[in-house]
């Protein structure tokens, strides 16, 4: 799995669902911050992370 960092991941997933990007589940919120997952074209998992707020 590829793992990337980002500053919003609610808008990040929202920009790749309209680019037709295969979701995985729904946003998971914790004490580690939020995290997403979505398919890339090869089938690979992709884990999007949001850090929580300091």
């Amino acid at each position: 799995m590829i793992n990337f960092r980002v500053a919003n991941l609610k808008r990040v997933m929202a920009e790749l669902k309209k680019e037709g990007v295969k979701m995985e589940g729904e946003i998971q919120e914790s004490e580690f911050g939020k995290f997403g997952w979505v398919m890339d074209c090869d089938g690979n998992r992709i884990e999007l992370w949001e850090p929580p707020a300091k």
